[in-house]
C-alpha cells in the first residue's frame, strides 16, 4: 500500500498539489485521473520521489519516502517498476536486452539467471517470439509490452505507469489494460496509473482518485461512475455524446 497524507506541492508560488490525501493499494489498479494541468503529473513525480512536497507524507507500506535517507531510498527505488508513456526502450538494444537491463543494473543474478528471468517475462506478455527483434522492428503495442516485461523484471512492489495506452489504437490498448491489471492481481502489486483513457476508467478502474485544480475532487471505483453526483467528475468522464448516452442507458436500466 501507498498512503498519501495531506500531500501539498507549488512552483514559484502557485499551488500545484493542495492537501491531497489518498490510499493506492496492494493488488489492484489505481487509477490517477483529471483534466490537463489539474495535477496528475505533479503527483505522481512527488509519489515516486522525483519531486519532494513541501508538506505531507508519501508511505510505501509505512515508510515514509520524504524522510528516507539515501540508501533507504535506493532500495526502495528497486522495488519500483516504471512504464513510461513512451515505452523508453533502447533502440540498439534487442528485446531481451531492453528486459534485461534493470537486471543488469541491480541484479546479482548470474548472467544465466537474469537471461532466465528476462525471457520468463516476456513469456508472460506473450513476446518471447520477439526477443531478438530491436524496437524498431516491432509495433507500438508490442513496445509498450515489451516496458512492461521489463517494469517487472525485478519483482517490484510497487508499478508506475504514465498513460500506458498513448498513441494505441483502442484494440491494443484494451490488450494493455488487461495485461498490467493481470499481473497486478497476480503479484498482487501496488499499481498506479496516470491516464486520460476512459476505457481504462470503466474496464480497470478499481480504485480511481479524480483530482481538480490540484484538490482530490471525488474518489470511487469504476462501479461507482455512473451513479457519482460529482459535476465536474461527470463532466470529465462523460465528456463525448457516446458516454453520455452509455450513462443514460446504464440510469435507464436501473
Amino acid at each position: 500500500m501507498i498512503q498519501l497524507n495531506s500531500i501539498c506541492k507549488s512552483f514559484e508560488g502557485r499551488t500545484v498539489l493542495d492537501d491531497i490525501d489518498f490510499s493506492f493499494d496492494d493488488g489492484k489498479t489505481n487509477l490517477i485521473i483529471g483534466q490537463s494541468g489539474s495535477g496528475k503529473t505533479v503527483l505522481m513525480k512527488c509519489i515516486v520521489g522525483l519531486l519532494t512536497p513541501e508538506n505531507g507524507e508519501v508511505l510505501y507500506d509505512g515508510r515514509d519516502l520524504i524522510h528516507m535517507g539515501k540508501k533507504e531510498k535506493q532500495a526502495l527505488r528497486r522495488e519500483m517498476g516504471m512504464i513510461f508513456q513512451s515505452a523508453a526502450l533502447f533502440d540498439s538494444l534487442s528485446v531481451l536486452e531492453n528486459v534485461m537491463f534493470p537486471l543488469d543494473m541491480f541484479s546479482t543474478d548470474t548472467y544465466r539467471d537474469r537471461v532466465k528471468r528476462a525471457r520468463f517475462c516476456l513469456d508472460r506478455v506473450n513476446l518471447i517470439d520477439a526477443q531478438d527483434k530491436y524496437p524498431g522492428e516491432i509495433s507500438g503495442g508490442m513496445q509498450k509490452r515489451v516496458a512492461i516485461a521489463r517494469a517487472i523484471a525485478l519483482q517490484p512492489k510497487y508499478l508506475f505507469c504514465d498513460e500506458p495506452n498513448s498513441g494505441l489504437d483502442p484494440k491494443t490498448s484494451l490488450v494493455i489494460d488487461d495485461l498490467i491489471h493481470g499481473i497486478t492481481v497476480e503479484y498482487n502489486m501496488t499499481t498506479i496509473i496516470n491516464t486520460h483513457d476512459m476505457n481504462s476508467v470503466m474496464g480497470i478502474g478499481d480504485s480511481i482518485l479524480f483530482i481538480y485544480q490540484g484538490r482530490k475532487e471525488w474518489e470511487g471505483t469504476k462501479d461507482d461512475v455512473f451513479n457519482a453526483t460529482n459535476e465536474r467528475l461527470n463532466n470529465f468522464i462523460f465528456a463525448s455524446d457516446l458516454l453520455r448516452k452509455v450513462k443514460q442507458e446504464e440510469n435507464k436500466a436501473k
